[in-house]
């Protein structure tokens, strides 16, 4: 359980940017930190190869939380799910420590081919990462993004598809408090976003809609 412990702490500093035991006692009771316990259980119980408990714990996430991590999905310490509520993630994503995830997030297989993560991710609600590409340390990840390319360090991306927004240094890249969130959008962005979106919405939406399709079936693997 020391995993989970270090996932709880993690998600303490980022909801009350403290770890004491009262701090850790609340974010016990907030949305998300059960499905931060099941995925962590079902991760025990497939390295004591105790797949049949795997398997429970994988649907009971699915069930209650409306969280479907695939059974061999592995993340370091410090994954936080802030919110639980439309997450996919198939079972042969890699991702390092400190990766944060918000709510209808999917991180799912293109060809075959799944994401790797790296460390002090934060990944914005609606947000699909797709394929075998690599997303490096520090990036934030903007809500409804849709990321089918290599993303570099230390970066904010956003659009449909996603491209670099600003960079920002290594010392800003902590993803423990809700100021490492992607800002707003300028008007200039948006402008950009709306040209974006209308030459090549279709095409990544299709792409996004096939993969969450395939995570369903693949997260149970």
């Amino acid at each position: 359980m020391n995993l989970f412990l270090a996932d709880l702490r993690a998600k303490a500093r980022w909801c009350y940017q403290r770890e004491d035991f009262r701090a850790l006692l609340k974010t016990c009771a907030t949305d998300g930190t059960a499905a931060m316990l099941l995925y962590r259980l079902m991760q025990t119980s497939r390295r004591w190869r105790l797949e049949p408990l795997a398997m429970l714990f994988n649907k009971l996430n699915g069930i209650f939380c409306g969280c479907i991590i695939g059974r061999g999905a592995d993340f370091g310490p410090g994954f936080v799910l802030i919110h639980s509520q439309g997450v996919v993630i198939n079972g042969n994503v890699r991702g390092g420590s400190e990766v944060h995830v918000e709510h209808q997030v999917t991180i799912g297989a293109e060809k075959n081919e799944t994401p790797v993560l790296g460390n002090g991710l934060f990944i914005g609600a609606g947000a699909k990462i797709l394929g075998g590409i690599t997303i490096g340390d520090g990036v934030r990840v903007g809500a409804n993004a849709v990321v089918v390319k290599d993303v570099p360090a230390h970066v904010t991306v956003g659009g449909i598809p996603a491209r670099i927004l600003r960079h920002h240094s290594a010392k800003d890249d902590s993803a423990d408090s809700p100021e490492t969130a992607p800002p707003a959008l300028t008007d200039q962005d948006q402008e950009q976003e709306q040209a974006l979106r209308g030459s090549t919405q279709q095409e990544s939406s299709t792409q996004a809609t096939a993969a969450q399709a395939a995570e369903l079936s693949a997260a149970s693997r």
